[in-house]
């Protein structure tokens, strides 16, 4: 298998494997209700957090899920489509891949929420479609800047400008 065709394989698969655990967290078997059987009495044990106190923090811990899960997935994303449409060039970043990634999450978190209110101990809310959205907006507006970083500080780049100035 060429080395283009295993990264392509790669990239997809850890795709895949973040929609399965979307998908499971989606489920029942994760709901609020669930989750707070096994978070309280952990919040509880190590800080001492009474029920009021944790229905708060679990709510923002639930939130939270949510943006590091759809940042998480628009990430791997922009890598399949990175891998399967490839730039010219050496190019690390384009719109394209960023934009496909970025809808992509809008419609998992569309279809996820969706699938959320068929489930009774769940809801489906399009806050939540708009809270995964911005999570992979802010996802490609860091990759864009870590890619731009990095092509300030490469050493083709420092000799380039060492040549031009001698």
């Amino acid at each position: 298998m060429s080395s283009d065709r295993h990264n392509l394989l790669k990239a997809w698969i850890a795709a895949i494997l973040w929609l399965i655990v979307i998908a499971i967290e989606s489920s029942a078997l994760l709901s609020a209700h669930n989750t707070s059987r096994i978070l309280y009495p952990l919040l509880h044990f190590l800080f001492g957090l009474d029920w009021e106190r944790f229905h708060q923090w679990h709510f923002y811990i639930r939130k939270t899920g949510h943006v590091v899960g759809y940042a998480i997935l628009s990430i791997l994303l922009f890598r399949a489509w990175r891998a399967t449409l490839p730039a010219m060039g050496t190019t690390k970043w384009t719109l394209r891949w960023a934009t496909i990634a970025l809808l992509g999450t809008a419609f998992v978190a569309s279809m996820d929420e969706w699938h959320q209110s068929f489930i009774p101990s769940r809801t489906g809310r399009w806050q939540d479609v708009v809270l995964d959205t911005c999570a992979a907006l802010v996802a490609q507006v860091l990759i864009f800047l870590w890619w731009k970083s990095l092509g300030k500080h490469t050493p083709s780049t420092t000799w380039d400008r060492t040549r031009k100035a001698s």
